[in-house]
């Protein structure tokens, strides 16, 4: 288990001059059983999951299903789990919550105020992710620093002092083509949804397409200013 100590977590600077592989099977090394790859089935979580599953890395692989998903992205579940055969893990928001949630602010209370799709996020993705995470002490993301300015600070290797777990970023000094490149020389399935003005996809409800030259995340909470367009995962509330 990797210590959750700043004096132990400074040590790890060794791993800037590993590859993404090689941080990986560390991570799992050090956290054995204890390790886990949060995917949404973005072209970044299809890269690492197609580095765990192809070189046999111990970690396990879950995704958050917000129940307001892009049909798409359910082919991508299936045509993923097909073609690396296997089954991942899904975690559902609890329904008596979204009920209420429901029932008090309406089915599109999101377009409301920040508060209200901050809410919503919470419903349908951050307490199924204490779930996902129960047990966990490493938590596999696919993170890159491009994505966004809220993610500009973040590195290889994190603290996630809320959750009393360490984060790992393989990914998060990737650049957009890399990941690309990466997708295309290895048959990585993806998101048809990328091909058709859709360069980061969440919820239908939240997500557009962007145009041709527009930052690939303006479509996410496009209502919402830029330091706002987060879901709360990723970032301490």
């Amino acid at each position: 288990m990797i210590a959750k100590s700043e004096k132990n977590f400074n040590n790890t600077n060794f791993l800037s001059d590993y590859s993404t592989v090689e941080v990986l099977k560390w991570a799992a090394r050090e956290n054995k059983g204890k390790i886990a790859l949060s995917s949404a089935f973005g072209p970044e979580c299809q890269v690492l999951l197609d580095m765990i599953i192809q070189n046999s890395i111990d970690i396990q692989i879950f995704s958050l299903d917000t129940g307001r998903l892009f049909n798409e992205t359910y082919d991508l579940i299936s045509k993923t789990e097909k073609h690396y055969g296997t089954k991942i893990k899904i975690y559902f928001p609890n329904a008596a919550d979204v009920e209420k949630m429901v029932s008090k602010s309406g089915i599109n209370l999101f377009y409301e105020n920040i508060e209200l799709r901050k809410e919503c996020c919470y419903i349908r993705k951050l307490k199924p992710l204490e779930r996902a995470l129960k047990g966990i002490e490493c938590w596999v993301t696919g993170l890159r620093k491009e994505q966004s300015e809220t993610r500009d600070n973040m590195k290889v290797i994190e603290l996630d002092n809320e959750r009393n777990l360490v984060k790992i970023n393989p990914l998060i000094n990737w650049t957009e083509s890399q990941i690309w490149d990466y997708i295309k020389q290895n048959n990585v399935p993806y998101n048809s949804l990328h091909d058709r003005g859709y360069p980061s996809v969440g919820c239908a409800c939240c997500t557009r397409r962007v145009k041709e030259g527009d930052h690939p995340r303006s479509g996410r909470w496009w209502w919402e200013k830029p330091e706002h367009r987060e879901c709360g995962l990723h970032i301490e509330h």
